[in-house]
């Protein structure tokens, strides 16, 4: 029989263990309770941000007059099967007229990068009425893009190049005119090195010419790490306006972003952060141009905003083409995309370009009577620079040429 003592001593064992069980429980229960806690909390951020995710993008619908479908309608999307994958074409106009390629920049298309100049009246009666539009997007850049698969190679700057060739020859197209945009008049002018015959003219915006200098090397590796750890997050969009746009139209504390930077934005949310990023490293892996660029015997219209973090790069490719079939119009006030922020700026110098190779008449503009080569409408003061907001430089594009 056991003793009182042992008896006494279970006992206090027994009571020990209820209270570290107890003990044990109510830690547990504090832990589930703190968990409980944490993840109604996660539970409500994710709610409220995305009922502000929706209010922006409510906003940005009600601020932004875009209709995607609309602007869409017109135009033709063909997909070329190349060395390098498929590439999208978008075609406007008659296909028995000349041919005007256009190629945009980073992480852009034909929608966010030339809707600004293509869509204006004046610039319809310019282009559209004269040309076949065809509109190139990079790989995976074009509206609704899938993301590129992971074992497709990179492409460099070379095989982007090549790549408009193959969709010239599937066009069936000859010379033609080449309009691109920063990267994409990079790639434009690549492409006027490695296939002169094929090539018209260029007009180049905001162009690229030169290695990345150790800044820009670095800065694109920094929207690098963003597109691979983060996508296409806010941060990333921001480094992106500013390569685009002034910071006249990019808003500040007091004044609210324009429209098209709107839009832009709201465009750039449809693009795939590894797409982007296969774009921006073939830009950032790019040779050096400017030595090649006195033996381009086509006629280049350069047109740069003086506020463009690329102005260097134009004023340096000037200096480098034959000044004989070369020109430069610095348009004051104005970010790197001149097509969406001064589309207007283009038009004069673009219409007395056109002229120089014949493919311009007035007598096609009789319903197009807002057209500025209209008799009516051209004045001496509206060719000064100071009324059109530009800083021209000598030209001499009617010098003629065999093409």
């Amino acid at each position: 029989m056991e003793t009182d003592e042992q008896s006494v001593s279970k006992a206090e064992e027994k009571k020990l263990e209820n209270e570290n069980k107890g003990k044990e429980m109510g830690v547990k229960g504090k832990r589930r309770l703190r968990a409980s806690i944490l993840y109604a909390n996660m539970v409500g951020l994710l709610i409220l941000y995305g009922f502000l995710e929706r209010e922006r993008a409510t906003a940005m619908a009600d601020s932004t007059p875009l209709d995607v479908e609309k602007i869409y309608l017109g135009g033709k999307e063909h997909h070329v099967r190349t060395r390098c994958g498929s590439v999208s074409v978008i075609v406007y106009g008659d296909q028995d007229k000349p041919a005007l390629i256009t190629y945009p920049d980073l992480a852009l298309n034909h929608m966010s990068c030339f809707q600004g100049l293509f869509f204006c009246p004046e610039a319809a009666s310019l282009l559209l009425h004269n040309f076949c539009i065809y509109h190139i997007s990079p790989p995976g850049h074009e509206l609704g893009a899938a993301p590129i698969c992971e074992s497709t190679s990179p492409h460099s700057v070379d095989d982007l190049a090549d790549q408009i060739l193959e969709v010239l020859n599937f066009f069936g197209l000859g010379a033609v005119m080449c309009m691109g945009v920063t990267a994409g008049a990079y790639i434009l002018t690549l492409f006027a090195m490695k296939y002169r015959e094929r090539v018209l003219g260029l007009i180049l915006v905001s162009p690229l010419c030169r290695a990345p200098s150790w800044t820009e090397w670095f800065y694109n590796k920094v929207m690098s790490n963003l597109l691979y750890f983060y996508g296409m997050c806010g941060l990333l969009k921001e480094f992106l306006l500013q390569r685009y746009f002034s910071k006249e139209v990019r808003g500040t504390a007091e004044v609210p972003e324009s429209d098209i930077v709107q839009a832009c934005r709201r465009l750039l949310d449809e693009r795939y952060a590894s797409n982007v990023m296969r774009f921006l490293e073939a830009i950032n892996s790019r040779p050096d141009l400017s030595s090649g660029l006195k033996r381009l015997r086509c006629r280049t219209l350069i047109f740069v905003g003086d506020s463009s973090p690329f102005h260097s790069e134009a004023l340096c490719m000037t200096s480098k083409l034959d000044r004989r079939f070369s020109a430069l119009v610095e348009v004051q006030a104005c970010g790197s995309m001149v097509t969406e922020e001064q589309p207007h700026a283009m038009l004069i110098p673009m219409e007395y370009f056109f002229m120089g190779y014949g493919l311009y008449r007035p007598c096609q503009l009789s319903d197009s009577p807002r057209s500025p080569l209209s008799p009516s409408c051209i004045s001496p003061e509206l060719l000064s620079p100071e009324s059109m907001g530009l800083k021209l430089k000598p030209i001499k594009t009617r010098v003629s040429l065999e093409v």
